[in-house]
């Protein structure tokens, strides 16, 4: 508990906008291994895509994490890592299986629910208070997605596309709880930990199906499993270290900026052309962005326990 205490008085001490800073940093490094993943799961499948990139993620971590000499993890954070790997394993799988038959512009934008949901359930798990800031910025960056989502979608959908389509918004709900986990997990235990930690269970849950369905990558295919794990423990430290210091209602809207790098990398190397209606919605994304870091001070600040 006093863990948790000193966590979070960290909250009143860290400028707004170190974490916000940390954690677009943590989002922009997932938007790039998107990318890598979208393009092995077209080749290898969700499922391999997967295993070797958090097996690679798990061994390079293990290395950082063991030359700390760790202390065993308390009993409270053992539970949170168990919580979040286990959303992880069937939320990552959803998505990634999602992304292959889905552009990767729509993809984000109909991810963009769990913010949303996150808001509320961060009220209701973590006692935070939703300020009005939030209420307006979620409702912004909400009405972005909505103007980019519209001038994308066009009706004209294969069935693989639909059942994409409905992989990631199964895949949105999940993220909305490991959102609020993650702030939950961020007061409990440092990044390298929670990296280190989400990896172990991640990986040890696809290896049980490994018998069954994993097939040894090809030589050409190392370099893009050994970068997308590299960006995987990238964003997973910048976003834990942006969560240990400021609450989930003022960093949840963050999220929305990925749509501005899903729309950037689509062009670059999915040939998806950025239109009139993507620059109009990143305008109101942002907004919502900078708006959700903002505090309000008349409101006094809630100890936000994680037991």
């Amino acid at each position: 508990m006093s863990d948790v205490i000193s966590a979070d008085a960290q909250l009143e001490n860290a400028p707004p906008l170190l974490p916000a800073g940390s954690v677009l940093i943590g989002l922009l490094s997932f938007s790039m291994m998107d990318v890598v993943m979208k393009s092995l799961a077209m080749e290898l499948g969700a499922y391999n895509a997967l295993l070797w990139r958090v097996l690679t993620s798990l061994a390079i971590v293990s290395v950082i994490f063991f030359a700390r000499r760790p202390k065993l993890p308390s009993r409270a954070a053992r539970k949170v890592h168990l919580q979040r790997g286990l959303i992880v394993v069937f939320m990552s799988y959803l998505f990634f299986w999602g992304l292959a038959r889905v552009p990767l512009a729509e993809a984000i934008a109909l991810s963009f629910i769990a913010p949303i949901i996150a808001l509320y359930l961060a009220a209701v798990f973590l006692g935070e208070t939703i300020h009005r800031n939030a209420i307006f910025a979620s409702l912004l960056g909400f009405s972005g997605v909505l103007v980019i989502a519209g001038g994308r979608i066009s009706g004209e959908y294969d069935e693989q596309a639909l059942l994409g389509m409905g992989a990631i918004l199964a895949s949105a709900v999940l993220y909305a709880g490991n959102l609020v986990i993650q702030r939950q997990q961020a007061l409990l235990a440092g990044p390298i930990e929670i990296s280190f930690s989400q990896n172990l269970i991640v990986g040890s849950a696809f290896l049980l199906l490994a018998p069954f369905f994993a097939v040894l990558p090809e030589q050409e295919f190392l370099p893009y499993i050994g970068a997308g794990a590299i960006l995987s423990i990238i964003s997973a430290i910048f976003i834990a270290w942006g969560y240990a210091r400021a609450e989930a209602k003022n960093l949840i809207n963050l999220e929305y900026s990925a749509f501005i790098w899903a729309a950037i990398f689509g062009w670059l190397f999915f040939r998806e052309p950025i239109t009139l209606t993507t620059v109009a919605g990143a305008i109101l994304i942002v907004g919502g962005c900078i708006l959700a870091t903002r505090r309000d001070r008349k409101v006094a600040h809630i100890e936000t326990t994680a037991v």
